[in-house]
């Protein structure tokens, strides 16, 4: 084939790759994935496993043998320009607040997938030990760079990828989304440093003295670029600040100095990616937020769009997944188990030992398991050190696309679209310095009528235990509710008059109330009056108007053990009220350790603390549910509550139940059904929210 021939390959096959990686980056998107995996899939379609399966041996028709180095020149453009982009992105600056919590994930995460990953070597050895050279001769690989390679390519997380996913979802503003990317931070340097020893000891075939030079050198060149190139770089700061701009010049510098880089790395034999990665994280952070991102945009665009695809396609034409035959599929699973297990339980374990919540900690383990096109990177300097065979390379490959693919979809259902907008609002909040009341909610029946008092003491009795449950939260609110029954319209008259004067009586009664319950401490009490043709419904509204907490209703004539009476507010607890016995005295809480015996906990502590007893706390009857109990009684001491378990029948002025659960025939009994906010936590972080103190809020600021 003429060099002119190979030309005009050259340019029809790129223009196919970036048409076809588009297409295919798209329909990921839609389908809610990383772009990245699209384009990934489409590399691997332009090869044998689907366009191979066509008659006609089409990838090769497409691609011949004589066009595929230069289409690999430019994949290592690619490759180099992505790696630089992924040391720019790596800002160390991000764990200065979580700094133990970090390193600990991030030492974690990489420590255990690199063991595992080395364990799993040993099993694979038997069927992988020979690389193929492409002219068809073989050579056996030694075994300890095949297993100290296989162990880094289980431990890398795909820092662009996992950026990526937090920015779709708006995780970035949430405390575990700025967790995250601290911890991707401080595990691609430490994956990375790791792969350059497993690069050294591959590329010295083992001889030690050859693996100290290359290590060696490999620090020297890195040490120069952080401590006399780096200070030079952020003389480009203030040019940038004069220039208002990023200018040819500028950009020009980078360029060169990254090619340099790649050069000298390459010449160390650590690879040039290595040389474009120092690079990236050499370049100057302090007050160069503008120029890192005109950097990124330009050299992104010419990356992403115009020599990736050709690097994925330069992939896909050595995967060849119709290949992969039962035992393949075994040795997959393998892998998966690894890498998977190995990332996800590293990271969610070392979280849950720094108090990071157990839903947090999950999409923490989920969002390190993101491997994407930096799994494809390592795999390939596997191949060109020659210690992945073609069988392995492709299981592998798959394993970078599943564990990648898997993120989004897990975190929608381990850290949900709610609890971000909850966690999003809070971060809100607290950066714009705003306080939020607590406040509780209840519904009072006319004087008189129901709630399981005495006439004329049901509203004073619901009052004050709506402001018992409210705590020691300061600021905290009480709003008294009572809706009358919605009249028939008059044919001939309005009935304004007589409506606004049943209103004004309702409310003065309820004032009354409110008043006593306002003058007993520092909880301010409010009054709501009307008409309702739906109650429920009402009371559903007052509540998200509000920004309610708990929601309480009072008991019928006959008791409630569903809440399906009560209103639709998914942001409260929500208890049915039962009024008796002494309205002081004691607080028992009877939980069984599901969502509702966690609002259960926190609403009879709080009630608890407001009344300056200690919180007696037991199960629901069953053995499991005194387990349960235990636990939270020890949670509850540990955050500084007063608790102790209740064994069998005990005397208390307030009840509170989890739910359906049995409750006492006497005394006055809340029954709790969860908010969301319950539903989704765990122990620990119920019994962190409540205020163990009076704290009244500084207003001056």
């Amino acid at each position: 084939m003429s060099a002119k021939e190979i030309l005009i390959y050259v340019f029809i096959d790129v223009a196919i790759i970036v048409a076809v990686a588009r297409v295919f980056g798209r329909l990921a998107q839609r389908i809610g994935q990383p772009a990245v995996i699209g384009e990934i899939v489409a590399g691997i379609a332009l090869g044998p496993t689907l366009l191979g399966l066509l008659p006609g041996n089409l990838p090769l028709v497409l691609f011949p043998m004589e066009v595929r180095p230069y289409l690999n020149v430019i994949a290592q453009i690619g490759l180099i320009l992505f790696m630089f982009i992924v040391g720019l992105e790596v800002d160390l600056s991000t764990i200065r607040d979580r700094r133990s919590t970090a390193l600990t994930v991030s030492l974690t995460s990489v420590v255990l997938p690199f063991s595992l990953g080395i364990v799993l070597a040993t099993y694979l050895y038997a069927d992988h030990g020979v690389f193929t050279n492409p002219d068809g001769s073989t050579e056996d690989i030694a075994f300890l760079p095949f297993a100290l390679f296989l162990g880094a390519a289980m431990s890398i997380t795909a820092f662009p990828v996992l950026a990526r996913i937090l920015t779709e979802r708006r995780m970035q503003r949430t405390a575990v989304g700025v967790l995250a990317l601290a911890c991707a931070a401080i595990d691609d340097v430490l994956a990375w440093s790791l792969l350059a020893v497993v690069v050294a000891v591959g590329a010295a075939d083992g001889n030690f003295l050859s693996v100290a030079k290359i290590i060696g050198l490999t620090a020297v060149f890195a040490a120069f670029m952080f401590l006399v190139v780096r200070p030079l770089l952020a003389r480009m700061v203030p040019w940038y600040n004069r220039e208002g701009r990023l200018t040819p010049d500028m950009l020009a510098i980078v360029l060169v100095l990254l090619l340099t880089s790649a050069y000298i790395t390459e010449k160390i034999e650590v690879h040039a990616i290595f040389g474009a990665f120092i690079l990236g994280t050499a370049m100057p952070r302090r007050g160069a937020a503008g120029l890192t991102r005109e950097i990124l945009e330009r050299v992104e665009q010419i990356s992403l769009l115009l020599l990736l695809p050709v690097f994925f396609v330069v992939t896909g034409l050595r995967v060849d997944i119709g290949a992969v035959g039962l035992i393949g599929l075994w040795e997959l699973l393998l892998i998966l188990l690894a890498a998977i297990g190995g990332k996800f339980i590293g990271a969610y374990t070392a979280a849950r030992f720094r108090r990071v919540p157990r839903r947090q900690a999950g999409a923490l383990g989920l969002l390190m398991n993101t491997r994407g096109l930096t799994e494809l990177v390592i795999l390939t300097v596997g191949v060109q050190l020659g210690v992945l065979d073609q069988n392995l390379f492709t299981l592998m490959v798959l394993m970078a696309l599943i564990t990648t693919a898997m993120a989004a979809p897990l975190l929608n259902i381990v850290y949900p679209d709610r609890m971000v907008q909850r966690d999003i609002a809070a971060a809100e909040r607290e950066e714009l310095g705003e306080i939020d009341a607590y406040t509780v909610v209840v519904a009072v029946p006319e004087d008189g009528a129901g709630a399981g008092g005495p006439d004329g003491t049901a509203t004073p009795a619901l009052a004050r235990i709506a402001r018992d449950v409210a705590g020691l939260e300061r600021p905290a609110r009480v709003a008294l509710c009572r809706f009358l029954p919605a009249r028939p319209k008059l044919e001939m008259g309005g009935g304004l008059g007589n409506e606004l004067a049943l209103i004004a009586a309702a409310g003065d009664s309820l004032r009354v109330v409110a008043q006593e319950i306002s003058a007993s401490g520092d909880v301010q009490c409010s009054v709501v009056a009307r008409f309702a043709a739906d109650p429920r419904a009402e009371l559903a509204a007052v509540g998200a108007a509000v920004g309610a907490e708990i929601v309480l209703v009072p008991e019928g004539e006959n008791a409630e053990d569903t809440d399906a009476g009560l209103p639709d507010a998914p942001a409260a607890a929500r208890g049915w009220v039962r009024l008796g016995g002494a309205p002081d005295g004691p607080v028992l809480v009877l939980t069984d350790g599901s969502a509702a015996g966690r609002a259960a906990v926190r609403l009879g502590a709080q009630a608890a603390l407001a009344r300056g007893e200690t919180l007696l706390v037991g199960g629901t009857g069953d053995r499991r549910s005194g387990r349960r109990a235990a636990a939270a009684v020890e949670a509850l001491r540990r955050h500084g509550v007063a608790a102790e378990q209740a064994d069998g029948e005990v005397a208390a002025g307030l009840v509170v139940v989890a739910g359906a659960a049995a409750a006492p025939a006497a005394g006055a009994v809340v029954r709790v059904w969860p908010s969301e906010i319950e539903t989704d936590e765990d122990l620990d972080q119920t019994v962190q929210r409540i205020v163990v103190e009076a704290r009244v809020p500084d207003r001056t600021t």
